[in-house]
């Protein structure tokens, strides 16, 4: 028998609490830090540049704020890279939602700074990716720039997420609903992670998502009615950890499967553009588990937390139509050309995947039906 190398990935350090975004100037200063650079989202630079000028002068720290030019085509991230290089950054800060994050990874990685990552929505793994996701002037995915290391710090104000729109955090549960089945796929196929060629998944990183998965399932539902109601509670925080780190490490220590696949063919169609990420893989997990014929209790848990916090049960909640079979055709195509697919534990081919999406579909509108 042959043992495999296991390797697993994560951030350096994790930080999350309210009001931590006026702790921001302390944490860079442990990394050793002189001059900063932040990328920020446009509706946070008026709100946050004073205040990040005060705290990092009264640390002995300089920094330059620069508003994110909202989408991540490549001239707008060698835009932002220049710049860090202009101001002789030595750690540089992405603040806003994901893209305004990958941003600042993309500037850190290019100026060889230190990477720190602060989410103003808990809607995605972004903050603890190593990776940046690039789009067209469009908007439309141009694929992803890979690096070597994640973020050295990410910085979560609590008190910022809990301040946002909480569909947002509905959309970083769909996201995180797909991190142990996905996870799993890697483990029951024996594909390697993504940390390095080669290497397998490890015990650290199948736990993780699975408490990623049982976390969801026993606070999700809590989390959403206490953001609804602007209450920063232990279930708020705790989901906010699965949607960021939790979720994050799930990725990075083993990776994606069918419902990154599909999300990969779904997002690529007009008619999903108003659809988030995190609703289009919650519907791609429906799909995931039916492809790989998970247990019925399994299907209707899913179902039921999709349904309870108001996440996608059919294609008509991303924009599709199941008698569009050109849409769907394309969607199963381009999953097929992805290398998350490879992932998935059992036969694949595009007329296995166009079944699987319809047979998901109408378990979904039946669930609805039979539950309203």
């Amino acid at each position: 028998m042959t043992l495999q190398t296991r390797a697993f990935a994560c951030p350096s350090k994790y930080v999350q609490g309210p009001g931590e975004i006026e702790n921001l100037a302390k944490w860079c200063a442990d990394l050793e830090t002189t001059r900063a650079f932040a990328v920020i989202t446009p509706s946070f630079v008026d709100k946050l540049s004073s205040m990040l000028t005060q705290t990092f002068e009264a640390e002995g720290l300089m920094i330059t704020c620069e508003a994110f030019g909202g989408q991540t085509t490549r001239t707008e991230l060698d835009r932002l890279a220049a710049m860090a290089g202009e101001a002789d950054a030595d750690v540089v800060i992405g603040i806003g939602g994901g893209k305004a994050m990958d941003a600042g990874k993309y500037a850190g990685i290019q100026t060889g700074a230190a990477i720190v990552t602060v989410p103003t929505i808990a809607s995605t793994d972004a903050p603890t990716s190593a990776l940046s996701a690039t789009y067209t002037e469009s908007g439309e995915h141009a694929g992803s720039i890979y690096y070597k290391r994640n973020p050295d710090l990410v910085l979560v104000d609590s008190q910022i997420i809990l301040d946002a729109p909480a569909k947002y955090l509905a959309y970083g549960m769909g996201d995180a609903l797909s991190t142990y089945f996905e996870a799993k796929a890697h483990v029951d196929s024996d594909t390697k992670n993504r940390v390095r060629a080669g290497y397998k998944t490890p015990l650290a990183a199948m736990a993780l998502s699975e408490l990623c998965y049982t976390t969801l399932m026993a606070e999700g539902r809590q989390a959403l009615a206490d953001v609804e109601n602007h209450e920063l509670t232990e279930a708020v925080e705790d989901i906010i950890e699965v949607n960021t780190l939790l979720s994050g490490i799930g990725v990075e220590s083993a990776g994606c499967a069918g419902a990154h696949s599909l999300n990969s063919g779904f997002s690529a169609l007009p008619e999903c553009q108003h659809a988030s990420h995190g609703e289009i893989v919650a519907f791609g997990t429906i799909c995931e588990l039916v492809l790989e014929h998970y247990d019925q209790k399994t299907l209707e848990d899913v179902l039921a937390f999709n349904q309870d916090v108001g996440l996608p049960l059919t294609l008509r909640d991303i924009g599709l139509s199941r008698n569009d079979t050109e849409s769907l055709k394309k969607v199963a195509e381009k999953a097929m050309t992805t290398k998350h697919i490879a992932a998935v534990p059992v036969e694949t081919s595009p007329t296995i995947l166009v079944d699987a999406i319809l047979k998901a579909d109408q378990i979904g509108a039946d669930w609805r039906e039979s539950h309203q």
